[in-house]
């Protein structure tokens, strides 16, 4: 089973982090349903920024700790290559 590790841009520009097995579900489910996270559903619409991909549970949620633990600013260094490459 593949796990994704994500980041969501809330609509007020804050950061939130989290893991799932089915990212496109999840970002709907932010953005449209009361699954989710109490967070993002006061925050909406979200939209995703950055994701990546681990092959087990274990190691995506240990990288999610270390991500939750960064400051915005390092979290944004993160992010913007992405966002580069997302800009024409």
């Amino acid at each position: 089973m593949v796990y994704y590790l994500y980041i969501l841009q809330c609509a007020d520009s804050t950061l939130y982090t989290g893991i799932t097995t089915d990212l496109a579900r999840r970002v709907a489910e932010h953005n449209t349903s009361l699954k989710g996270a109490k967070y993002t559903r006061v925050r909406r619409p979200v939209r995703l920024v950055y994701n990546e991909v681990y092959s087990d549970r274990s190691t995506a949620s240990k990288r999610e700790y270390k991500i939750k633990k960064m400051s915005r600013e390092e979290k944004l260094k993160l992010i913007t290559p992405l966002e580069k490459g997302i800009k024409s």
